[in-house]
């Protein structure tokens, strides 16, 4: 085989990689506060308790639930700006699952609607299959031990 035919071939094997995906939509709005109510107190009035545990997992694991929460009570009370340090990490869960929005955007709804974006954020990931109560590291036990984590279901239409 010469070096056109193996270089500039336009065989099947050739695959070209898909091109980006269209980013898909939230699990639920901006707004949605949900049914759970201990959720809602908590995230209102202890959030580093719900970004610790949104963090954990977008981190893997590391560092620890615990630290990112101290982390962002310390930027809470004594700087706060703390909301720069939760968009970072909206940023990078929102690239990781290919989600609407923008940089600009997830600043935006930290600095203004704190408690209503870290709700959305943990919604998001417990659609995604995840038990936020168990961490990253339980998570994957759990699906190591062949509890497999639920399909992400698109809302659409419904009866």
């Amino acid at each position: 085989m010469d070096y056109d035919q193996k270089y500039n071939s336009t065989t099947p094997t050739d695959a070209t990689p898909p091109g980006p995906q269209a980013p898909v939509p939230w699990s639920s709005g901006i707004c949605h506060c949900g049914d759970n109510i201990e959720f809602r107190c908590i995230t209102c009035w202890c959030p580093c308790i719900t970004f610790g545990q949104i963090s954990e997992i977008i981190d893997k694991g590391s560092p620890s639930c615990t630290i990112n929460g101290v982390i962002y009570g310390f930027l809470r009370h004594f700087t706060g700006f703390h909301w720069l340090y939760a968009c970072s990490y909206r940023s990078r869960m929102r690239q990781e699952y290919n989600l609407n929005g923008s940089s600009c955007g997830d600043c935006f709804v930290h600095c203004c609607c704190e408690p209503c974006a870290l709700r959305q954020e943990y919604r998001e990931l417990e659609s995604r299959g995840f038990d936020m109560s168990i961490g990253w590291h339980g998570n994957v036990e759990r699906q190591n031990r062949g509890v497999a984590m639920p399909p992400i279901v698109e809302k659409g239409m419904t009866r």
